[in-house]
């Protein structure tokens, strides 16, 4: 007999299940039948104990604890069809009572929270103007250059941007100390890789130099025996390089893998669609983001703890895959960070909660609008990004999730639509 009561919260609901009478002592007893195949008992052979006999010798108890999980499935599937709702959820269970004459389970399944949404059009949400400048094309074609850049030895003196070729010793007094020498070592002017004052005392020195850098190692230094320390580099300058930028010829182009651009202008061109393209897509990204921001502000809801928690593990699985694509695991991360699981649970609370919160309201506008996506439209657009990313429809629709999270993929699309007027 199943029992439903409903708590304060309205998507929190409870049903009771006892099995108990001629049924639970059937269940003891199917449960006797497996459990003795597995025990011993001295003076009889092993799965011919009769029961009297096990249960003096192990406790009646353990019997009964067996059958709980036994009927764990059936209580479930009973509780499922009393309570006739649509959880959103996997239900929590306790035993509420567990003893020879029966047991008590107690289901509580969590349904979707009443969401109100005041309003989801006309908020006020604009989309950044996107505009490529000449000034922005030339820095990406200096930019370009730059990484294609020859050094060649230069006669006179070093300047910032060029690179020394040296060998350096560092004293604290009369007194080398660890980790500050070095033999041809190629060191950029400007590129700030040494400590402050390094690189700016050896702008001006040319070839077969020889210079003392007299310089403090900041307060913050890794090293504790040298924070806060002024010491002295003794520096030989073995060669002064400068870089030498491509011109802009099919040489160069043929470089970039650029085999279509012939010119200047063809590369300007290149360039300013592919710049356009990215600042675009950036554009878009940061306008779907204010708009999702702006329903929000919008919306209330309960938001269920336990679809947190549930967020908060697909998250950190999340975390722990990119991690693995550096070469680390979590375990390994929690360790060089002095953190735990907990703690970045803890840093990622407010973003789960938000997209639990985003995932309700956005199926309140579903529903609303009774936005639809057909099994069509679903299959097109698989097709579609499948030929984009060069793979098979099968193959994308099964690594998107299936046909039903394209469908709803494509109701989203339809809510961002509405959102946008």
């Amino acid at each position: 007999m199943a029992e439903k009561k409903e708590k304060k919260a309205k998507n929190i609901h409870e049903v009771t299940v006892e099995i108990s009478g001629e049924k639970w002592e059937q269940k003891l007893d199917e449960t006797f039948k497996k459990v003795i195949k597995t025990v011993k008992i001295d003076g009889f052979r092993q799965g011919k104990a009769p029961r009297n006999v096990f249960e003096k010798k192990y406790g009646k108890q353990s019997l009964v604890v067996e059958a709980v999980d036994a009927c764990m499935q059936e209580a479930y599937v009973k509780a499922l069809d009393e309570f006739k709702g649509d959880p959103i959820m996997q239900p929590t269970v306790a035993i509420d009572k567990a003893d020879e004459t029966g047991v008590v389970y107690k289901f509580v399944f969590t349904t979707k929270p009443e969401v109100k949404i005041k309003k989801y059009t006309g908020l006020n949400v604009k989309k950044d103007a996107v505009k490529v400048t000449k000034k922005d094309v030339d820095a990406e074609i200096d930019k370009m250059r730059k990484e294609y850049a020859d050094l060649t030895i230069k006669d006179g003196s070093a300047e910032e941007g060029d690179t020394v070729i040296i060998d350096f010793e560092g004293f604290d007094g009369d007194k080398a100390f660890e980790g500050g020498k070095a033999e041809n070592h190629a060191l950029e002017l400007g590129s700030h890789s040494f400590i402050p004052g390094f690189e700016e005392a050896l702008v001006g020195v040319k070839a077969g130099d020889k210079k003392d850098v007299n310089v403090t190692f900041p307060e913050d230094y890794h090293a504790e025996e040298l924070k806060g320390k002024p010491v002295v580099f003794k520096v030989t300058v073995h060669e002064v390089k400068t870089k030498v930028y491509p011109e802009l010829n099919e040489e160069f182009f043929l470089d970039l893998g650029l085999e279509d651009v012939k010119t200047k202008e063809d590369l300007e061109k290149t360039i300013k669609e592919s710049m356009t393209e990215q600042m675009e897509y950036q554009a878009e990204n940061k306008y779907v983001d204010e708009l999702f921001e702006a329903v929000l502000k919008e919306t209330e809801v309960d938001v269920p703890h336990e679809l947190i928690h549930e967020e908060l593990d697909r998250m950190v699985a999340q975390y722990g895959e990119r991690l693995q694509m550096q070469g680390l695991t979590l375990d390994q991360f929690y360790k060089f960070t002095n953190s735990s699981e907990e703690a970045l649970k803890a840093q990622m609370h407010d973003e789960a909660e938000k997209r639990v919160k985003l995932r309700f309201a956005i199926d309140e506008i579903i529903e609303l609008e009774k936005i639809e996506a057909t099994d069509e439209e679903a299959e097109k657009d698989a097709e579609e990004k499948a030929k984009k990313h060069g793979i098979e429809k099968d193959e994308y629709v099964k690594a998107f999730g299936g046909l039903e999270m394209l469908k709803y993929d494509i109701k989203v699309q339809k809510v961002l639509e509405i959102l946008k007027k």
